[in-house]
């Protein structure tokens, strides 16, 4: 039995999440990732993961193995790249996952140019606007926009994002533009049902914070749905920069309070730590870390 081919095939079955997506990652079949775990628990005698029909988990030994396995074959890698060029042309199955506009509109389009530049390589781009867990899922590499609470993540920084108020020209015509965050408890505002705490939100004027709670007629759990209801001029929205970039130039909506607003937060790369970063993963970040900040977003100053 080839140890470290088996350590792989272990930390591959843990961090995908079941032995059809670890065969799948590494482009073997399902029996032969079968017979290797069941060769490397013969050779330990020991359960590494207790299986059932519909889950998986790691024994106590196989929880210890797992983080064990994780170091020898990061310093395979390390002493591989300090002596020779790598591992070549990256390939093989790379997940990815970003909130759902954002991967529209920036994310795409940026993976299939490296598709295209790395045609052994395929994706599986999953958009959701959840944080996914990234081990428990078996997802590569994410794109997070906010602070990042996970800190056995690594994290690439590539940017940030304002969060900005937004109003229609008709909606502002009816209520006029208001002046301080607390004017708002009084207007109709749009509540994302996807965030957190959808109905306060939060301003700074200086070092001071503040939080204001909104109300209005409308409420609803997608970007899109919101944003077409602040055009509509049904209430203020709040929403992160990138996702009325192109209303805002087109004069369907006009930012206001950008006195108050609070700090950008952090566009972030993030994989799982402590594990074998593979050809594949390592040129992704390095193609998204270079590309992403191009697609930064400017809005068009506020007319006074």
């Amino acid at each position: 039995m080839d140890r470290l081919a088996a350590m792989q095939v272990f930390v591959e079955i843990v961090d995908r999440g079941s032995l059809t997506a670890a065969a799948d990652a590494l482009d073997r079949s399902l029996p032969a990732v079968v017979r290797t775990l069941a060769a490397l628990e013969s050779h330990l005698d020991v359960v590494l993961l207790r299986r059932t029909t519909r889950r998986m988990s790691l024994t106590p030994e196989g929880t210890e193995y797992l983080s064990r396995c994780r170091q020898i074959l990061a310093d395979v890698v390390e002493a591989e790249r300090a002596v020779g060029t790598g591992e070549g042309e990256p390939r093989g199955l790379l997940k990815i996952t970003a909130p759902v506009l954002f991967g529209q509109m920036h994310v795409t389009p940026l993976v299939n140019a490296f598709l295209q530049r790395y045609p052994q390589v395929s994706t599986e781009l999953v958009l959701l606007d959840r944080n996914v867990d990234l081990v428990e899922e078996g997802v590569d590499l994410g794109i997070r926009i906010g602070p990042l609470d996970d800190s056995s993540l690594v994290a690439v920084g590539v940017g940030r994002m304002r969060q900005v108020v937004c109003g229609s020209p008709g909606l502002l015509t009816r209520t006029g533009e208001p002046r301080n965050p607390s004017e708002l408890t009084r207007l109709p505002c749009i509540r994302q049902l996807n965030l957190p705490r959808a109905g306060i939100w939060r301003f700074r004027d200086g070092r001071r914070e503040s939080a204001v709670s909104i109300n209005g007629p409308m409420a609803c759990n997608q970007i899109a749905a919101a944003r077409q209801a602040c055009v509509d001029g049904i209430g203020f929205g709040r929403f992160l920069a990138y996702q009325v970039a192109d209303q805002v130039s087109d004069r369907k909506l006009q930012v206001v309070l950008e006195d108050y607003e609070p700090p950008p937060v952090p566009v972030s790369l993030v994989y799982p730590g402590g594990r074998l970063v593979s050809a594949r993963l390592r040129a992704a970040v390095d193609w998204l870390k270079q590309r992403l900040p191009e697609r930064s977003v400017e809005l068009p100053a506020a007319d006074r």
